[in-house]
This record gives C-alpha cells, structure tokens and sequence, in this order.
C-alpha cells in the first residue's frame, strides 16, 4: 500500500518531500537521547560511572586526565576545555572546568553528549557533577563555566584490559536542542512588546 497513492501529480510530490523533511528532523532532534540512551546499555563510547560522592581510597599511582571538546556544526557555540590536561591520583577527586558561549544572537539549548578513551576505561571514570547531566541555556553573547566533578575508580589497577591505562581522555560534543518551555514561553510572550516599540 502506498502512502499516497491517492494523491496526484505536483501535490504527491510535496508530500513525499515534506514528509522526509518531518522524519529526517524527528531523527535528528531524537539522536542526543537515543546516543546516550545506547552508549549507556552498550558501554560503547566508553560510557562513564556515575557516583554519589568521592572515592574513600586514593592510591599513590597517577593518572593523566585529557580534555577534549566539540560541537556540531549547527550549533552556533565555542565550546572548550579550560585546562587541555591534568594529572590526579587514582580515586582522587578532580573538578575541571569547559567554558562555553553562545555567539548567535538568540538564546540556544545545548545537550553534551561525551566519551572515554581508551573505552576500556571509560566504567572506571566516575562522575560525581556534571554539566553533561541537564540541558544547557545559554543567552546571546553569554559565555559559561561548566565544571566536571570527577575521580578515577581505583579498581581500574585490578582490571585485566584498563590496568595498563595511564591517560584517559574525557570528550564532549555539544548538539543543540529545543529552548525548553519556559524559554519558549517568555520569547513568545516578549515578541509583542518589542514589536509594539518599534
């Protein structure tokens, strides 16, 4: 049966293309999510822990900490790591930090998706606070810290393939997505005035 076999001509056409056009959007909104959702269950990308609080034991071997960051082309961002590298003790807690700004002149929603190489490491790198973890707003012009609390679990020396690690490269790609409601909301609700003023 085909979708629009009743439709002639020029308008079967435009259909066809808005419908493609519907589905290619749907795709690309759902591909944050859907990436997280499956480098989660599959622990591909080196899918990172996530922990309440520190690590109660801190070992004297060291572990260098890279910083990588990226954004998709769409999104009108600068987005990068405040320091490229840090080294810490396994099992100590870290912070660093990205530095993000909107350089569009309307606000925009980011989402962080992220890795770990080697991906062998990626279940021993806990994450205690991170921006990764909600949606970023960001006005125009605005420019952000955004900090990453983090320790390297110290059962990663015991591991048969992690325990020869000693770099790990944490690395995050911002997409945009849909202003949340509220920002929605008062963008709609501003419109008016500032047309009113002119």
């Amino acid at each position: 049966m085909k979708l629009f076999a009743n439709v002639e001509g020029p308008k079967r056409t435009v259909l066809q293309l808005l419908t493609v056009v519907f589905v290619m959007g749907a795709l690309s909104w759902a591909s944050v999510p859907f990436y997280s959702w499956f480098c989660a269950v599959t622990g591909f990308g080196g899918a990172t822990d996530v922990a309440e609080s520190g690590s109660e034991v801190i070992l004297d071997r060291e572990m260098t900490i890279r910083f990588d960051a990226s954004t998709d082309p769409s999104l009108a961002w600068t987005f990068k790591p405040v320091e490229r590298e840090m080294t810490v003790k396994i099992g100590q807690t870290a912070l660093a930090y990205y530095e993000a700004t909107n350089i569009s002149d309307r606000p925009v929603a980011g989402q962080a998706t992220y890795n770990v190489v080697p991906y062998e490491a990626g279940g021993f790198f806990d994450k205690i606070e991170c921006f990764c973890f909600t949606e970023q707003v960001l006005q125009p012009g605005e420019s952000v810290l955004m900090p990453v609390s983090f320790f390297v679990d110290p059962a990663i020396v015991d591991d048969r393939d992690a325990k020869y690690t000693h770099t790990i490269t944490l690395g995050y790609t911002f997409f945009e997505i849909p202003l949340p409601e509220e920002q929605t909301a008062a963008l709609i609700n501003a419109a008016p005035a500032e047309t009113q003023t002119n």
